[in-house]
């Protein structure tokens, strides 16, 4: 498999945090997913290459409530793991419920209710030893005081056997954290990540005799790219190792892929590299050497996503902070998903009506028709591009002095665009939203043959982390809000699709 070719990112777009186990001949992988419901993307793959969604681990409420989460929050780094016939994933919910695991017979679940873990800050990991001991590896102390503790846990009940422990303090860099222990050859390795998620981000290593050490320091990185500012991908770091059927190992990992080297507005993305072995025993990936790369987008896969009634929202799709079942209906018009919308808005950290997909490729375009007359001041619906309440773009149709109008409404942190363009009064609108890479632009039709596309375009850097924070990258989809009414009108969309071709495809 080592000669096998693959492009990264294996898993585009914002899949931050990877975690990936292998039973049998199968491999399973998860991600972080913060303010979105459900939570743990799941995904499925025979060669580490290829990955399909199982969905999310995280998806009843009674495992996940984000109403209140603010953007940035909710679930982080996760972890899974197999053993004794059981999955396991263990995460924190920040600001929430703190750290817990859950787990199922099969990958694709119904995963269990958390069992509640009370010690340590982020990213805990499960280690299960050859004697059938369990232990709980998790991020404690916050900036340069970060440090790694280890408990052990009953792993059936989950109740905590042994006090906390201080292992180790990684290298001289703050935010060591997304800690994972694996036995590998009768040697136990502690792997972090270390330097914060941005250009300084690395994965480092120790070794011991035992769980608790004492570790021996690996002195350099075994995976970054800090030395290589230059470099299409970067932020390298957060990895877990796995072994395949043929004793080669490989290392998931986020990275991002910078546009004009500083905006990432697709996020921290999954990417794959094989583990090489020194003679001395500590496993390299790429420190410095600029060995991962990304492919050109132009080699990505075409991809159509269509959203129809009869395959409803797939796998992939996800909803901000909570999935309210009542607000989008297949049946209320043939042909249609009605969405309802509620009193909030996407500057709101509140469970504004918005489902979406994870923008996957710098060069896309979305489309979809939407029939929609708003009644009151403010209500409005359409297609939005949102990195979080500081960064987003709304595109669609909305009420303005008791008219219908065409609507563009640009958030860049402190400072809120809205343009306005003229439409019929009445009847449906074609909504289309392109990104080419550096610039998300608008068009709209009436009649699905003519097109008008307006004036503003809105730069990616707006959409990006480095710019308006947070660890998400940018999700596109269905907006619709009564902007402080909860009964907005009905909006009702055909024929939503999302796209990466070119051309005459779509």
């Amino acid at each position: 498999m080592h000669s096998m070719n693959y492009r990264n990112p294996v898993i585009a777009g914002y899949y931050p945090d990877p975690s990936v186990v292998r039973v049998g001949e199968d491999f399973y992988l998860i991600n972080s997913s913060f303010e979105y419901f459900p939570g743990v993307p799941i995904f499925h793959s025979k060669d580490l290459i290829h990955w399909t969604s199982l969905g999310h681990v995280l998806n009843r409420p009674s495992q996940l409530d984000l109403r209140t989460t603010k953007s940035s929050s909710g679930i982080y780094a996760a972890t899974i793991r197999y053993h004794d016939g059981r999955f396991y994933m263990i995460t924190t919910d920040v600001r929430g419920i703190g750290n817990f695991f859950v787990t199922a017979d099969k990958p694709e679940g119904p995963w269990s209710d958390p069992v509640l873990l009370p010690h340590g800050g982020i990213d805990p990991s499960l280690f299960f030893d050859d004697d059938g001991r369990a232990y709980v590896t998790v991020q404690n102390g916050a900036g340069y005081e970060s440090h790694i503790i280890q408990y052990e846990i009953d792993p059936v009940s989950g109740e905590v056997l042994t006090d906390p422990v201080n292992i180790w303090s990684g290298d001289d860099g703050p935010w060591v954290e997304g800690p994972h222990l694996y036995k590998i050859k009768g040697v136990y390795y502690l792997m972090t990540a270390s330097g914060g998620t941005a250009g300084d981000h690395r994965e480092i290593i120790a070794r011991g005799s035992s769980p608790y050490g004492p570790f021996e320091d690996k002195p350099e990185p075994i995976l970054t790219h800090r030395g290589l500012k230059d470099h299409p991908v970067q932020c390298l770091g957060h990895a877990d190792l796995v072994e395949d059927t043929s004793g080669q190992w490989w290392a998931v990992f986020l990275a991002m892929r910078p546009v004009e080297g500083r905006y990432s507005p697709l996020g921290r993305e999954t990417f794959l590299a094989p583990v090489t072995w020194t003679e001395d025993g500590w496993p390299m990936i790429d420190n410095n050497e600029g060995t991962v790369i990304a492919a050109e987008e132009s080699s990505l896969d075409s991809q159509v996503v269509r959203l129809t009634p009869e395959n409803g929202f797939g796998l992939e799709w996800a909803f901000l902070r909570a999935y309210e079942a009542q607000r989008y209906s297949w049946t209320e018009r043939e042909g249609s998903l009605t969405v309802h919308g509620n009193a909030y808005t996407l500057d709101d950290e509140a469970p504004a009506v918005f489902a979406c997909l994870r923008q996957q490729h710098h060069r896309m375009e979305t489309g979809v028709s939407l029939d929609f007359m708003p009644m009151t001041e403010g209500e409005h619906a359409g297609l939005a591009a949102r990195l979080n309440n500081r960064g987003y773009l709304f595109w669609g149709l909305a009420c303005r002095d008791g008219r219908r109008v065409m609507e563009l409404a640009v958030k860049n942190g402190e400072d809120r665009q809205v343009h306005q363009y003229e439409v019929d009064g009445q009847g449906p609108v074609q909504l289309r939203l392109r990104c080419d890479g550096h610039h998300y632009h608008c068009s709209y039709s009436a009649d699905g043959v003519s097109w008008q596309e307006v004036p503003e375009t809105v730069h990616v850097s707006v959409l990006s982390p480095e710019v308006n924070g947070g660890f998400t990258g940018v999700c596109l989809g269905l907006h619709a809000s009564g902007n402080g009414t909860e009964n907005a009108s009905p909006a009702y969309y055909e024929g939503f699709y999302y796209s990466n071709t070119k051309g005459d495809a779509l």
